[in-house]
């Protein structure tokens, strides 16, 4: 996936959830975060951003930022994509080229089942595939941890997709993980165990969980390897 006209600045402030006080050309600028989680481990004051420049001139703020270069001592940089819009884009431009499926796969986006909607829909050869799609953009030496903040909605999400399976659909949860770097994905208990609970209970019904990395850069993110999972 390719974005538009992206600039470098440096970060200063979060006044709240939706904005930001980032430095570009030396002038500052309220921006656009498109992402709505805590973040705080990655936007530290100072530290790189990388920023999509609007083409709508009607918007109140004229930079998305999407990206941030995340500074860990000793170790290299990590780039880290923040956007929480990009990862259904990275799964269904993955889902394309992926064995998992065939050519002839019928791919649907944003389907409603019971009481869920889920990010994607899959017939195939006599196969019917719920699967969710989850971001990840934090990291501890080396270490792609989910979720960054409570999420009740994941939790329901994740029992849903255990409810598909006793109606013969498969399911899947796939991590995509907006960085590299990382060598091994795991639930977040220490911030939310009752969605880590929730996982460690759907692998055990059934549901398939997969997490890919992406390689970064400032104007792209593209899904790469397969990373491992440890409940």
């Amino acid at each position: 996936m390719k974005y538009k006209n992206i600039v470098k600045g440096v970060f200063l402030q979060r006044p709240n959830r939706f904005i930001a006080n980032v430095e570009i050309n030396g002038e500052v600028h309220t921006v656009h975060v498109k992402n709505t989680g805590r973040c705080k481990e990655l936007l530290r004051e100072g530290c790189t951003v990388y920023l999509e420049t609007s083409e709508n001139p009607a918007r109140k703020t004229k930079y998305d930022l999407v990206t941030a270069e995340k500074e860990r001592g000793n170790l290299p940089s990590l780039l880290i994509n923040l956007d929480s819009q990009i990862p259904n884009d990275v799964a269904r431009e993955w889902l394309g080229e992926s064995p998992l499926f065939s050519p002839d796969a019928i791919i649907k986006r944003e389907v409603k089942y019971a009481s869920s909607r889920f990010d994607f829909y899959i017939e195939d050869r006599g196969r019917k595939v719920f699967m969710e799609v989850k971001g990840v953009t934090q990291e501890n030496s080396g270490i792609a941890m989910f979720p960054d903040a409570p999420t009740e909605r994941g939790v329901k999400h994740v029992e849903e997709l255990i409810k598909c399976r006793t109606q013969g659909f498969e399911a899947y949860i796939l991590f995509v993980i907006q960085m590299k770097g990382v060598h091994k994905l795991i639930p977040n208990d220490l911030t939310h165990k009752a969605f880590g609970d929730a996982l460690r209970k759907a692998q055990k019904s059934g549901v398939k969980i997969l997490a890919l990395d992406c390689i970064v850069t400032p104007d792209s993110i593209k899904a790469d390897s397969r990373i491992p999972i440890e409940l």
